[in-house]
């Protein structure tokens, strides 16, 4: 039968897989107690970073719904649960163990989908949320007003041509 605390343990697990965008797990064998500070503060407000037991993982993560990360739960394992852009906090991570090599990013999952340690790193490498809906809604913008100069060119090049045919009958009315 299991024990309650640990029962308490995978439903608080549990609760953070479902609430979470995305989860990344890391190994962070050989960092301090103040790389670790370091770390959860780099991370930022919209992830939280937990020491984690990988049995009681596994079965928090199973329990959500997520199966793709079951063979990532081997030696000292860390979870880094995103509540907000995982962009930003993928870069923390990417950073972070540029500068501390002992930090390795197994791998994670995105709203549901795995990821790879590769595909994490790329996704850091991704410009933020809000960079990129301001570089769409600019494309728009400009979209938008090439459209209105086309609308606007096609009535004074109907006007101009209009006139053309005014003058030209009028030159020949003239001539006769």
């Amino acid at each position: 039968m299991a024990r309650p605390d640990k029962a308490a343990s995978v439903a608080e697990l549990e609760d953070q897989f479902r609430s979470s965008n995305a989860a990344v797990l890391t190994e962070y064998r050989g960092l301090t107690v103040a790389q670790l500070k370091t770390l959860r503060r780099s991370l930022g407000e919209n992830a939280q970073y937990a020491v984690v037991k990988n049995t009681l993982t596994k079965i928090a993560a199973n329990q959500a719904g997520i199966t793709a990360l079951d063979d990532q739960f081997t030696g000292p394992t860390a979870v880094a649960f995103v509540t907000g852009d995982p962009v930003e906090s993928a870069k923390a991570l990417r950073d972070f163990a540029k500068e501390n090599p002992n930090l390795i990013i197994k791998g994670g999952v995105l709203e549901g989908k795995a990821l790879s340690a590769d595909e994490i790193k790329k996704l850091a490498d991704l410009e933020s949320r809000e960079v990129l809906l301001s570089k769409l809604a600019g494309a728009f913008k400009g979209k938008q007003s090439q459209a209105a100069s086309l609308f606007q060119a096609l009535p004074s090049k109907l006007v101009r041509t209009v006139d053309a045919l005014r003058a030209k009958q009028a030159e020949q009315g003239g001539a006769e």
